[in-house]
């Protein structure tokens, strides 16, 4: 009696071999596994949605004022300054976009002090010599968005973006799927540059 080559396949998966798991399936993410190996990111439709967008511009809601109330790992802070802090991006561009948040609530650059400027600029310095030593990427985006109409997802309170760049890290997924691949989770992100900042 011959063995029917797909008996110990899927049903409708005949790209799968043997009993190899699906890393989705035997990590416990949601998603149905097959055998196209598909990014599940569900997490994305919390961004897109709006969700998470503060209700108004005050400072109960913003979360660039809430962040530093909480613990470094809870918050996502990576380093804290006298008149600044370091912080992940909740919803990153590349792995370690860090923002650099003033503590007091303002919306505009030019509504900074010179000490809260200064310190602004040496986190910025600071955020890309701790990148390159953790995740040595090829170049990178600083920059601020001022105001919704330039593309600031939260215009009342300044923030100045650090992103990682590299080379093809603007692929098909981004441009075609509109969806970005994230190798690690945030906590281990914290904690590698948190790390390497107090070294």
């Amino acid at each position: 009696m011959t063995e029917d080559p797909h008996h110990h396949l899927g049903e409708g998966s005949p790209d799968h071999l043997g009993d190899i798991p699906e890393p989705e399936a035997a990590a416990g993410f949601p998603g149905e596994p097959d055998g196209f190996q598909r990014l599940w990111t569900p997490h994305r439709m919390v961004y897109i949605g709006g969700q998470d967008k503060p209700k108004d511009s005050g400072i109960a809601e913003c979360p660039f004022c809430t962040a530093p109330t909480k613990s470094d790992e809870q918050g996502l802070i990576v380093a804290r300054g006298a008149e600044v802090y370091a912080v992940l991006n909740l919803y990153p561009y590349n792995p370690g976009h860090l923002l650099i948040c003033p503590y007091r609530h303002v919306a505009d650059y030019t509504d900074l002090s010179e000490s809260e400027t200064a310190e602004l600029a040496h986190f910025s310095q600071k955020a890309m010599t701790v990148i390159r030593a953790v995740s040595s990427p090829d170049g990178f985006n600083l920059g601020m968005n001022q105001g919704p109409v330039a593309g600031a997802g939260i215009a009342a309170h300044l923030h100045q973006h650090i992103v990682p760049r590299w080379g093809g890290d603007s692929n098909f997924l981004p441009v075609v799927a509109q969806t970005k691949a994230l190798p690690q989770v945030h906590a281990d992100v914290q904690a590698a540059l948190s790390k390497e900042w107090n070294r």
